[in-house]
Parts: structure tokens; sequence; C-alpha cells
């Protein structure tokens, strides 16, 4: 049986890495795409604080010629 190489593992009839330590990677992009939405979402629902029927100025009707053609 030859030797096995440092960081390697034998499993069975072959060779397996061995798992190094976890390194903080932040967020996958899964993660990132999860919180995303969520926000996207929390806007759709609830809005984000705008309240667009206040801001729409009201209609004022244009003055026409009347029917009879007076």
């Amino acid at each position: 049986m030859p030797k096995v190489p440092d960081g390697y593992v034998r499993v069975r009839t072959h060779l397996r890495r061995k798992p190094g330590p976890k390194s903080a990677k932040g967020l996958s992009v899964w993660a990132v795409a999860g919180l995303c939405a969520a926000v996207w979402l929390w806007g759709q629902v609830f809005g984000f604080g705008d309240d667009s029927t206040a801001q729409q100025p009201t209609p004022k009707p244009a003055v026409s010629a009347p029917a009879g053609g007076q």
C-alpha cells in the first residue's frame, strides 16, 4: 500500500482530501438573493413609508363648451 500524502485520508479504495478549518466566507449567493427578495417583498406588502395618494394632485375638470352649441 502506498503512503497517503499529507492532507488526504484513505477511504475504502480511494483518497479523499481532509476538510480544512472553516473560513469565514460571509454570506453565500443564495443568502444575498434571499435577503434581496425579503426586502423587495417587504416593500410590496408594507411599503417604505411613501404615501402615493397624498402626493398626487387633485384633478381639475376642464371647462367645456355647452352641449347646445349656443
